[in-house]
């Protein structure tokens, strides 16, 4: 609580006198005792342990099992292909968390390289990593602060802390403050400067109070440590299915014994049966399905400025109905801007955009005085200096009067700096026939000490009604949230003392800035709430600040909709959590705020996201189900705490990768929904030939065949397939929604029934060209192939022709287009090829046990197959019909 106790107190405590500093050797053994001025990275994990993590799936454990039955009775060949999908489907994930933990380490690169410290009486300037508690820092403008320093000397010291406070303002500071409330936040402490903040103004001394890990930063590091793994919606989906297929695969295999003793069948031959049964039930390709098309998914929302650090969090977009954003650099541009001005009864706008603009003789004063009172500069786009005074100077340079004309033509000789005391700085420039003083600063502060007024390039005297005028356009601009800044001169014939300047002014008027909203963020915020999205914004900005630009940007409609972080404090966490739908805007909060906002939000079952870009959003950015980080501006702790990263900056992105991760999911259930269709249909021919006591029309290595090759070419053009243009107009899925939801568990339960019962249709044509039934006993092995063959190209054909109907749950296959998702046509057409080739390529053929059909045989196997998708799409016209009634 350093912030508590005064000077002499820190000094005391840390054994320290300020004007000597530490002993060389009173360092070496503190710097034993804390150890460096360095955040801790956390320990990277290796190659094999990222591995090995991506094998933590049920749907993978009953591959591995599958893998190794099939090693046991001698199938080999099925083996490696299991083994071979297990593995691609780990290297995938892999790469994409190895490429992750590289963006991570840089949050090592945080701290700053050198720092100027005062040691055995001399100022000298070291590499930050060796500063210590007690060492006394010296600080002046551009300095970046190298630890949590307590100030004991400070002159017009100003410190920008937008990485910690979001601020965009910087703070002021005095060392002679002492703040008794325990609980005084962070943007308020003025008697305190913390590590990787900006010194813009005046200098100062303090003293070490924490280095490292102690520090502010250091702190939120640490929070950043904390793992935090929750599994996605999409994972969560994926594991219960594995659960399931694999409790099935289980189930299937008990229930053929059971049926094999009653009716007294060979056991080995039913075992047999049963791997084809279980490999059947379980969607081999399914995880290296969905690893790729997530990974196809990133590539794509590169493209639109989104980096997706995890896999995974692509599809969690999707499920996004909160997005909790950081107001300064997010929402706003981060820089002030002065968008209106006054002089006597004449307020203006200021255009958004341009320059050359025209102004009268009054404000071509006020813009003088003010471009002259500051020490930023402003070339080429570029500038320097307090956030305020380039607002100041980019006003004049956008009327024609450019910093670098007036500071050349009325050179300055004489200042009386900025404190917080006066809330005014003075200059004295060169004027044509002598000297002028200009002032700026509170405009309550300039009328005390004018007596005369600027109206229509005349110098009148202030009479109380003016003072009035001034004061209420004044409050009128604070209610905007506009920050007011007064501009006065004075006239003199010689070079004046400092002291004598600020007397006797003549008011010219009054500007209002604000840090402005980003221009396209309005209509991003529309398209977010259409899409059933809440938009809030999270600020350590002032309440009345923060609103306005939620009111501005659509966010909150009244006051009513805004707590502070202070509010925040005094309720219980429950009486919060309760709460905590009525608020839009969270203004004055510290980083654990943040936290405690994003998880009362998920507590009420929302899936949140969350974008910042300095260090005081990282541990929300961990806690939130999407942490989004902001690529130019961003800090390093930031993108390393995040889950995607924004690299334009720009909050509409997020609406845009929200979209992207809504069709991503759309296309992963397309992909699931396909596959288990074609698993059941599998399922159902050779169920249903045991049950029956009929031949088995599938062997386990056409079923592989079918699952591996003929299945995962479709299923991955169905996770490529373009977005529904309506995506945006549904509101966000419900995280706990079912795969199987809205139809479509009836739809995979329907087409995987039709292609079972058409593949054991064609077995049945196949026998009955031979003169065989289901029913008859000894069955010549070629006959068996031939009726065999019949059922494999109907199922394999039959899965292809589905793929069509499956890329949308209503609109048929030409409303959707039948050629614009070329890559599944492809599919097709291989898939085919492959089909053909296994049946006539005689190597081939004796590996699979098929062989060549005729002519004949090819028409009615195409017949059989085009049923599943036929009935499908009537099916869909009924319900389109149903819909249209209703």
């Amino acid at each position: 609580m350093w912030f508590s106790k005064s000077q002499e107190e820190v000094l005391k405590e840390l054994h320290v006198d300020s004007a000597t500093g530490l002993t060389k050797d009173e360092a070496k053994a503190r710097l034993e005792k804390y150890g460096e001025n360095k955040l801790k990275g956390k320990a990277k994990k290796s190659l094999i342990s990222l591995f090995f993590a991506q094998l933590k799936d049920m749907l993978i454990y009953v591959l591995l099992g599958a893998a190794a039955i099939t090693i046991v009775i001698g199938e080999y060949v099925d083996a490696i292909i299991i083994l071979l999908v297990v593995v691609l489907n780990a290297v995938i994930g892999v790469i994409q968390e190895y490429k992750a933990e590289k963006a991570i380490e840089a949050l090592q690169k945080m701290t700053t390289p050198k720092a100027l410290i005062r040691r055995d009486g001399e100022v000298r300037e070291i590499n930050s990593e060796e500063i210590v508690p007690g060492d006394i820092i010296v600080l002046d403008a551009g300095r970046f602060i190298p630890a949590d320093i307590r100030l004991i000397e400070s002159v017009n010291l100003q410190i920008e802390e937008s990485a910690l406070t979001g601020e965009s303002v910087p703070s002021e500071k005095n060392a002679k403050d002492i703040h008794e409330d325990p609980k005084t936040p962070i943007g308020d402490k003025s008697n305190m400067a913390f590590m990787s903040t900006l010194t813009t103004y005046g200098r100062g001394e303090g003293v070490v109070v924490a280095t490292a890990m102690e520090t502010e930063i250091g702190k939120i590091a640490k929070i950043l440590d904390e793992d935090i793994e929750e599994m996605t919606p999409l994972q969560k989906r994926l594991e219960e299915l594995g659960k399931v297929l694999g409790f099935l695969a289980i189930g299937i295999c008990a229930l053929i014994f059971v049926i094999a003793l009653f009716q007294k069948r060979d056991l080995f031959e039913m075992f047999l049966t049963a791997i084809s049964l279980a490999v059947a039930a379980i969607p081999e390709g399914l995880p290296a399905i969905v690893a790729i098309v997530l990974a196809l998914g990133v590539t794509r929302m590169s493209k639109i400025n989104a980096i997706v650090k995890k896999l995974p969090a692509v599809e969690t977009l999707g499920s996004v109905n909160i997005i909790c954003s950081d107001k300064t650099g997010t929402l706003t541009q981060n820089k002030m801007t002065v968008v209106k001005f006054y002089t006597l009864d004449n307020l203006k706008d200021v255009p958004s955009e341009g320059t050359g603009f025209e102004a009268d003789k009054d404000e071509k004063e006020l813009m003088k005085s003010f471009v002259l009172c500051s020490d930023a500069t402003y070339e080429n786009g570029e500038s320097t200096g307090d956030p305020t005074e380039v607002a100041l100077v980019i006003l004049g340079d956008r009327y024609n009067l450019e910093r670098r004309t007036l500071h050349s033509e009325y050179k300055r000789v004489g200042e009386k700096p900025f404190d917080s005391d006066r809330k005014l700085m003075s200059t004295l420039n060169e004027e044509e026939n002598g000297y002028r003083v200009h002032t700026k600063g509170a405009i309550d502060n300039i009328l005390k000490i004018s007596k005369n007024a600027l109206v229509d390039g005349k110098i009148i005297p202030l009479t109380e009604e003016m003072k009035a005028s001034y004061l209420k356009v004044a409050e009128d601009m604070s209610d905007d949230a506009l920050r007011v800044l007064g501009a006065a001169f004075k006239n003199t014939d010689s070079i004046i003392e400092s002291d004598e300047m600020e007397k006797d002014l003549t008011v010219i008027g009054i500007v209002g800035m604000i840090d402005p909203p980003r221009l396209e963020v309005r209509d991003s915020i529309a398209d977010a709430k259409r899409a059933g999205i809440t938009p809030v914004m999270i600020t350590g900005d002032h309440k009345n600040t923060a609103v306005a630009i939620a009111k501005e940007l659509g966010i909150a409609s009244s006051i009513e909709q805004s707590i502070t972080g202070a509010e925040i404090d005094e309720l219980s966490d429950e009486e919060f959590s309760r709460r905590i739908n009525n608020y839009r805007v969270f203004a004055r909060v510290s980083p654990e705020h943040k936290v405690k906002i994003v998880k009362a939000y998920k507590a009420h079952g929302n899936i949140v996201s969350m974008t910042g870009d300095g260090v005081n959003d990282a541990p929300s950015l961990k806690n939130a189900d999407i942490g989004v980080a902001m690529g130019i501006t961003g800090t390093d702790v930031s993108k390393g705490a995040s889950d995607m990263i924004l690299t334009d900056d720009n909050f509409t992105t997020i609406v845009h990768a929200i979209e992207e991760g809504r069709n991503i999911y759309s296309n992963i259930k397309k992909a699931v929904i396909f596959l288990l269709s074609c698993n059941l249909g599998e399922i159902v021919a050779v169920f249903a030939s045991v049950l029956f006591f009929w031949p088995v029309p599938l062997l386990p290595t056409q079923i592989l065949w079918i699952n591996l090759i003929t299945d995962t070419l479709p299923a991955i053009a169905l996770g490529v397939d373009p977005g529904d243009k309506d995506v945006m107009k549904k509101k966000p899925r419900d995280p706990k929604e079912s795969f199987f939801a809205n139809g479509a568990g009836f739809r995979a339960i329907l087409g995987g029934t039709l292609i079972g019962i058409l593949t054991l249709a064609a077995f049945y044509f196949g026998l009955s060209e031979h003169g065989f039934t289901l029913g008859s006993k000894n069955i010549p092995e070629e006959v068996l192939t031939y009726a065999r063959t019949m059922a494999f190209v109907v199922l394999a054909a039959s899965q292809l022709f589905y793929s069509l109907t499956m890329r949308n749950s209503s609109k048929s296959i030409f409303q959707v287009g039948l050629f614009s998702n070329k890559y599944l046509i492809g599919a097709i057409i291989v898939g085919f090829i492959l089909q053909f080739g296994v049946i006539s390529i005689p190597f081939l053929a004796n590996a699979f046990k098929v062989q060549m059909l005729s002519a004949y045989d090819w028409g009615l196997v195409i017949i059989f197959a085009l049923v599943p998708l036929a009935v499908n799409e009537i099916v869909k016209l009924f319900a389109r019909i149903q819909e249209r009634k209703s």
